[in-house]
């Protein structure tokens, strides 16, 4: 049996709807709802995955800084 929002089934019903066309909203919505859910979680891991790239690239741009206050500090006692 497919996964049906029951209130919002019953609402229809009590709105005078046939029952065959209410069950068929109640589960378009329930399947639009899991559609939903699913491509929040997806979000929420991109989002995780976003935020390591971030923490990653700023280490990253401080190492290049570093290493090239280094080479410019070389480059200034060698002249």
């Amino acid at each position: 049996m497919p996964l049906m929002l029951s209130k919002t089934y019953e609402a229809l019903r009590a709105a005078g709807a046939p029952e065959d066309k209410a069950r068929a909203a109640a589960e378009e919505l329930a399947s639009g709802e899991a559609r939903l859910a699913g491509i929040d979680r997806k979000l929420a891991a991109a989002e995780a995955r976003l935020a390591s790239l971030d923490r990653k690239l700023a280490r990253l741009i401080w190492a290049v800084v570093i290493n090239a206050a280094a080479t410019m500090t070389m480059l200034v006692k060698h002249w």
